[in-house]
């Protein structure tokens, strides 16, 4: 007598796991997104500007608009270089100077 197979999906049939590994990722490294002081702009516009293109709400965009006024400087964001460059691009349409520079 021939022993019977348990039909496919049953309980009795063996079964495959498979694990998915994701696949490799490379972490961008970081670049710094800068604001410069000028003499040309009004500091309500910089900090209307600063909300708009980094998504700050105002007192975290007066500081940074502050603390380029004082300094000469200010960090406003770190990311990938893309983003950076991006950053940058949309401050110069907006008559500002941004600079980027490697985070490490």
């Amino acid at each position: 007598m021939s022993k019977a197979r348990a039909p496919s999906g049953s309980l009795d049939a063996p079964t495959t796991t498979r694990t998915l590994t994701p696949p490799l990722t490379r972490k961008l490294p970081p670049y710094k997104v800068l604001l410069h002081n000028d003499d040309v702009n009004d500091m309500d516009y910089v900090t209307r500007c600063i909300m708009e293109l980094v998504s700050l709400n105002r007192l975290d965009a007066e500081k940074r608009m502050m603390e380029a006024h004082v300094s000469g400087m200010a960090l406003l964001l770190v990311t990938h270089k893309e983003a950076a460059e991006l950053k940058q691009e949309q401050f110069f349409s907006k008559n500002l100077t941004v600079t980027i520079e490697p985070a490490d």
